[in-house]
């Protein structure tokens, strides 16, 4: 028998120190190499945008990988691709550890809009509130320290 899944992850990370490097102007070229990562892996990228300091991903996860070896892959991938492209001047690299919230597969759309939506939704909220309110409302419990 096959397997059968549709497991869906809302993933967010952040620049090391929250640093505000990576321009509009480049973005889709980070956004394009990502998601060739995640096909790589047979994970299939639904939505990836971000600021200039994190980024969101809505992502299926395939079921011959754990999470933290599909993140680990996508940060230590894009990573060496951006320094070794000078992509973003002042990236040093992503910040350690990330959010995960699953995903509904009736909600799968209107998170996919909320992460398209980045741009306009981070002229009023900063990272720091969006993420204390996402993982308010996943019921993920943290520190906030973890938020600096």
């Amino acid at each position: 028998m096959a397997t059968f899944t549709q497991i869906y992850y809302h993933l967010i990370f952040a620049t090391k120190n929250r640093r505000p490097v990576l321009a509009e102007s480049r973005r889709d070229d980070l956004f394009r190499y990502i998601q060739g990562i995640a096909h790589r892996r047979h994970c299939r990228l639904y939505e990836i945008n971000g600021a200039d300091d994190h980024l969101h991903l809505l992502t299926h996860l395939h079921p011959s990988l754990c999470l933290a070896n599909l993140v680990k892959d996508i940060k230590i991938g894009s990573g060496n691709w951006i320094r070794e492209n000078a992509v973003f001047p002042g990236f040093d690299q992503w910040q350690d550890g990330y959010a995960a919230i699953t995903v509904s597969p009736r909600l799968r759309e209107p998170v996919e809009r909320y992460i398209r939506n980045q741009p306009e939704h981070h002229r009023e909220a900063s990272f720091k509130d969006e993420l204390r309110a996402l993982l308010i409302a996943a019921g993920i419990d943290f520190e906030e320290k973890y938020l600096e």
